[in-house]
């Protein structure tokens, strides 16, 4: 891995000198684990920032709260680390002026992503130096994934696939929704723990399953990110599983989702629920090199249409280091799909504000279509009574 992100930031560097940037910051936790290798895990911005500096030429520094140092020192291959304290002198932002320097020419920075308090810095210490966005640099080489990369998806999913079970042997009548949670993130913990061992780099990579498990049920189902609660499953209730923030592996992260219904379901429930898995398989039975990201949404709302129903925001996104990148599977995204792009494709719909169909899966696309990285039945799923 860590091989890998060093020949990334030295084709970023390439680009760079082509385009004339001198100097990128990058303040996002999936950019600097993607170009240094390493991450931490508070997830938070709270006045605390991790920073990475890459010239056009020389060598990348990274700038790092001091108590968190000793650990990116053995997950980067970086060498040139910068370390800064909470108390006395020497704070984050008097480190990063160092780096920069005084007249650091234009500076590009991820403009989505950047901090409010570093972006209040460079706007006082660089008053009329102009802020470019270097997101859409980095973007486009993070759509095209490696061989490496795609084979920690595919772990990913194996992660993700465990939960899956977990998730649906945890249902029946009067069980509860944080069970259901629980159930999840101890399979899929002990999925991911299989492939790691404790040398060298991996040492570093947690197994632990986290974030608030994404789950609806009953009446609260088109309620889209409500989290487990204790709310008790009842007789004929449909229960939606979202992994979009919880199937992840060495910071890839996946889209999965899965409907469920407690030992019944009725008619109308059963043709909004096949409609959703109809349309995302249309969707990817679209999806092969050359089709634009446009043409795969608008399969899918075909579907949709010929059912009587309205279509959603979008189809599908792309994933990776980060929740969301770019294409989207979406009208007017004109991009054109190339072999080792990865999408997470979803089904859902919602029809009165209690009745909804949900199904997502992640694929990558190959050369002749795409191979799917989830894998559970796509289908109609009804527990047993």
């Amino acid at each position: 891995m860590l091989s890998e992100a060093k020949y990334r930031t030295q084709l970023l560097q390439a680009y760079m000198v082509d385009l004339g940037i001198r100097n990128a910051l990058f303040t996002d936790e999936s950019s600097i684990a993607y170009l240094a290798g390493f991450w931490g895990y508070l997830g938070i911005e709270f006045g605390r920032p991790t920073m990475l500096v890459i010239p056009a030429e020389g060598d990348p520094v990274v700038i790092t709260p001091l108590m968190e140092s000793e650990m990116v020192a053995q997950m980067t291959w970086l060498t040139d680390i910068r370390v800064w304290e909470d108390f006395g002198q020497r704070s984050w932002a008097l480190v990063l002026g160092e780096v920069m320097g005084d007249t650091p020419g234009d500076i590009w920075i991820e403009r989505a992503h950047i901090p409010a308090i570093v972006r209040t810095y460079l706007d006082d210490r660089y008053p009329g130096v102009p802020l470019h966005d270097i997101g859409p640099v980095l973007g486009r080489f993070r759509m095209i994934k490696s061989p490496l990369e795609i084979d920690v998806m595919r772990q990913a999913g194996a992660v993700a696939g465990a939960m899956m079970a977990a998730a649906h042997g945890s249902l029946s009548e009067g069980a509860q929704e944080y069970e259901s949670a629980l159930a999840v993130i101890a399979a899929g913990t002990r999925k991911a723990a299989g492939f790691l061992t404790d040398k060298g780099w991996e040492r570093f990579v947690s197994p632990m399953i986290h974030n608030l498990q994404i789950l609806q049920s009953g009446q609260d189902t088109s309620m889209v990110h409500r989290r487990a609660s204790v709310k008790a499953y009842q007789r004929g209730d449909p229960v939606y599983f979202c992994f979009c923030n919880m199937a992840q592996f060495k910071q890839y992260k996946l889209g999965f989702d899965r409907m469920f219904h407690i030992a019944e379901v009725s008619d109308v429930a059963a043709r909004v629920q096949q409609a959703a898995i109809d349309a995302q398989q249309a969707a990817i039975a679209a999806i092969r090199p050359g089709v634009q990201a446009q043409e795969v949404a608008a399969a899918a709302n075909e579907v949709y249409a010929a059912r009587g129903y309205a279509t959603g925001y979008r189809t599908g996104r792309s994933i990776g280091v980060a929740y969301l990148e770019a294409p989207e599977l979406k009208a007017g995204d004109e991009t054109v799909l190339q072999p080792g792009m990865t999408f997470a494709v979803d089904g859902g719909i919602s029809i009165d504000g209690v009745t909804a169909g949900r199904i997502g899966d992640s694929i990558v696309v190959t050369q002749s279509g795409c191979e799917y990285l989830t894998d559970y039945p796509r289908q109609l799923l009804v527990t047993e009574p």
